[in-house]
């Protein structure tokens, strides 16, 4: 295993940003890490780059210890923060120099990660002089110089343009080809586009572990419904099989039903039953975006 967490709970005072989370990666897997703001997404990944301890539970990173091989972890893991710190004032190559001599690497390795993350066109600049793309670029390559076993990227495309995005999405692709992956993100596109498996995470419990596969293909369906003024949520409870009902807008709602029959028919009866006005009626395929609103909307 690449990843190992058992029981991770962290506490901030009366608060628990994790609360006995458990599950495991196996190497060369790209697993996205989804869950809204504030759900404990960054607080697992700073648990598991001992940046933070947690409050109890074990993890392993490549077969080490978060708490008790802390160096072991930081040597064979790449960690790219949501916020990613750099020195605006160093140039490309003075920048990732200094880290590879932290890491004790030749300086040759640096001209290799330069070539492998497309930063060759801006190498002479200094960071400051960046695109947030090409700063993001760096981040990156900083986090392939010492060419770890795991890669954990925390919201790699925040504040990036559409092209920015499919360029650092292609570059994470490309480093998972050889690395375990664990991506944290808000963009669905990309967990589709990149990840074989999803984990999401809300108020601090994993609510789902899956293929990526898996998820989108279930028994499941999704009739979307709108309405010409809003609508009393509690007379949904009449049609038949609805397991969740999620309001969108005031006059929009999406209705899950734990069965493959089409029952459409079903809302047009309880349209006509209640009296009220619908404009608009469509049953949808699940996405791993609709998938996500129905773990984590109350």
């Amino acid at each position: 295993m690449s990843i190992e967490v058992q029981l991770i709970s962290k506490v901030y005072g009366s608060q628990k940003a994790l609360d006995e989370v458990s599950f495991s990666i196996d190497k060369n897997e790209i697993v996205g890490f989804l869950g809204p703001n504030g759900a404990g997404k960054s607080t697992l990944m700073k648990i598991l780059t001992t940046y933070l301890e947690p409050t109890s539970g074990h993890a392993k990173v490549n077969g080490f210890s978060i708490q008790d091989q802390v160096v072991q972890v930081q040597k064979s893991v790449g960690y790219l923060p949501e916020h990613n710190p750099l020195y605006l004032e160093m140039y490309i190559r003075e920048y990732l120099r200094f880290h590879a001599a932290i890491y004790k690497i030749p300086k040759t390795r640096v001209e290799e990660v330069i070539l492998e993350t497309g930063l060759s066109p801006e190498a002479h600049k200094k960071i400051g002089q960046l695109s947030k793309g090409y700063r993001q670029r760096v981040g990156l390559a900083c986090a392939l110089l010492h060419n770890p076993e795991v890669l954990i990227l925390d919201e790699p495309s925040t504040g990036l343009d559409p092209n920015q995005i499919i360029e650092i999405r292609d570059l994470i692709k490309k480093s998972g080809k050889d690395k375990t992956v664990f991506l944290s993100t808000h963009i669905m596109q990309e967990v589709e586009a990149i990840c074989d498996r999803v984990i999401i995470i809300n108020q601090g419990k994993i609510v789902a572990d899956h293929k990526l596969s898996e998820l989108t293909q279930n028994q499941q369906q999704l009739i979307e419904v709108v309405f010409d003024s809003p609508v009393d949520k509690q007379l949904f409870n009449s049609i038949p099989k609805l397991s969740k009902l999620i309001q969108t807008t005031p006059t929009s709602f999406e209705l899950i039903f734990d069965t493959p029959e089409d029952m459409r028919s079903e809302v047009f009866e309880f349209v006509t039953t209640h009296q009220l006005k619908m404009i608009h009626l469509n049953r949808k395929q699940k996405t791993l975006e609709t998938i996500f609103r129905e773990l984590t909307t109350t």
